[in-house]
Parts: C-alpha cells; structure tokens; sequence
C-alpha cells in the first residue's frame, strides 16, 4: 500500500514516521514517570545501620507517593567510588538513583583520578536527613565539657587521642577541621570501622571521638562516655542540654552526616523535579519526622540547587583540610 502512494503523500508518511521515531526516542517527562518502573536507589554501605535504615524507609515511602517499587541497592566498596560509578553510568532515566553520604565531597579530596566528576556526573535531587556528629571523651579524661578539653589540649599538645572510622573517613576529616579552627594538636588513631574506635573510647585506650547520639548516648548514664558538644548548627532535641561546638567558641562549625538523593547527570529536569517534589512532600509529613528522630535522625530538606551549591562548598573545604592536615588513605 504505501509504495502505491504519490510521492508527496510518501514524503508526508515518511516524515509522519520520523517524527513518531523521536517522539518514542524523547528522554521521558514528568508525565510519564515513573510509569510503573521500578526505581532502584544505589546505597555505598552494607545492609544494616542507620543509612541503611533511613534509605528504606525513604524508598517505602517514595514507593507509595510514585505508586511503583522503590528498592534499595546496597553495593559498599572503595569507600562510595563503586556505587557511584553504577549510578553515573546508568540510564539517567530517573530509574537508577544514588543515596549517599559526605563521603561523596570527601573523595574527591583523599582520591586521586576518580573515574568521574562528583559535580557534573551526577544531578542533585535535595538532602533528606542528617545525623549530627557527637564529640564525646572517654570518662577517664580529666575534663568534662568542651572548654574543659580545649584547655587541657592547649596545655598538653600531643598528648590526647582520638579515634576514628578509619583514614578519609567524615569523623576523621571533621575532627581534624575542628583542630584546625582551635589550633589544637591531638593524635589520630585511625580504626577499621566505628565499632572498634568506639568500643576503645569505652575502655579508655583512646580520649575523644567524633560519633553519633545513638551510638553514645548509651553510655552516659554510667559516666563511661562524657557528652562535650554536638557538631549541628542548633542543639539536639536528643541533648537539649548540650551545647553546639558552634557556640562553645567555633562559630560556623558544622560536622554532619547528611544523607542526599542524586541521579545521573543527564536525567530530565522534568524527573529530577518529580523526585525532589516528592521528597519535599515526605519531609514535611509529620510522621516522617517523628520515624526519623526515634532513630536518632534529623530530618533536613533542600532544593536541588541548595544541595548542588553545599556539595561544591563541601569539596572545596574538605580539600583544603585534606592538604593543611597531610590526610592520606591506605
């Protein structure tokens, strides 16, 4: 039939047919997604823990708001380089996301020759929680509060410990930025992970710590772990009577584990809105606030730019505190 048709009937066809080939190539719109594809958010941990908790929490809720499956990958490795390179490489689709941590403006500091830029291979979505760092001691140390600990370390350069996660690691660079801004001189002992560095604070063997309320709060009660500041800009609803390391005498001193949405670079303005609109509507549920800070979560939301300008301000700091501090990872 259609070899039959006059040509500028076949030349109409024609064109009616490319034209419907672009429309079925064109990236996909708001309009269309998620249409009932399911969403895998990439998650640079194992299963278990806190950012694990708060990414399946968020995709369930995700889930019923999109009306599709949202599941939550976990693919740890090489400190967030191996999650992050599957996202950057997938379809930007909106159908592959990444859900992560500072670790993301901290590799760019202590990694050389990533296989991707942290800025432009990936679209921010927004923040959707954090958890405020703890500086805590060890109940053996003779001071109790910030300025206590301050003073001694002023007096006693060299002399205190602390403990960390491991080289490169959030509690690591955080600590070491608060020395800066204080001028203060404390050892670093690196550790394989939280557990042990913290487990070492209880014993005594190690001074201070960078952790997290959940993890320490435990503790108080028997004076194994003393409470000196948080490291949020206002007090924890968790410790309303600690101060912030801000206003013990570091002003603008933050140090945060925020947990952010990003999707590959090339996902449509148009599903990138759909995500964030979305998230937005979680975090102003009252019932995602109270699931989220009966774990020891802050909820926090930003817009896409808000998290995009952070992430820039972010790589710029923790680089500058990786050269002045002479960080290296093993």
């Amino acid at each position: 039939m259609l070899l039959r048709v006059a040509g500028g009937a076949l030349q109409s066809c024609a064109a009616f047919m490319v034209a419907a080939g672009m429309a079925w190539a064109a990236p996909v719109g708001a309009a269309d997604y998620p249409a009932n594809k399911p969403i895998t958010m990439v998650l640079p941990f194992p299963a278990g823990g806190s950012v694990d908790a708060v990414a399946r929490m968020l995709a369930a809720q995700m889930g019923k708001r999109l009306q599709t499956q949202v599941v939550v990958e976990n693919v740890p490795g090489a400190g967030g380089v191996i999650s992050t390179q599957r996202v950057v490489r997938a379809a930007p689709d909106g159908h592959t996301l990444l859900f992560t941590t500072p670790n993301h403006t901290i590799n760019p500091a202590v990694i050389r020759n990533l296989a991707f830029d942290t800025e432009k291979d990936l679209a921010p979505v927004g923040l959707v929680a954090q958890i405020p760092e703890l500086l805590v001691a060890s109940g053996k140390q003779p001071f109790d509060d910030f300025k206590g600990f301050v003073d001694y370390a002023r007096k006693n350069p060299g002399k205190l410990t602390y403990g960390s996660a491991g080289n490169g690691t959030l509690p690591h660079v955080t600590m070491e930025l608060l020395l800066l801004k204080l001028g203060l001189s404390v050892v670093h002992v690196p550790y394989k992970g939280a557990a042990p560095a913290l487990n070492d604070l209880l014993g005594g063997q190690i001074a201070l710590k960078m952790d997290t309320v959940t993890t320490s709060q435990p503790h108080f009660a028997s004076g194994r772990i003393k409470p000196l500041a948080i490291a949020s800009a206002s007090r924890s609803k968790l410790l309303p009577d600690v101060p912030t390391i801000a206003e013990s005498g570091v002003p603008g001193y933050e140090g945060i584990l925020w947990l952010g949405v990003l999707a590959p670079s090339a996902t449509p303005r148009a599903v990138i809105d759909v995500l964030h609109r979305t998230m937005a509507e979680i975090g102003r549920d009252p019932s995602w606030a109270a699931q989220l800070e009966a774990a020891g979560v802050e909820p926090r939301t930003t817009t896409p730019k808000e998290f995009a300008k952070m992430i820039s301000a972010e790589i710029a700091q923790w680089k500058d505190v990786v050269r002045r501090s002479r960080i290296t990872i093993n």
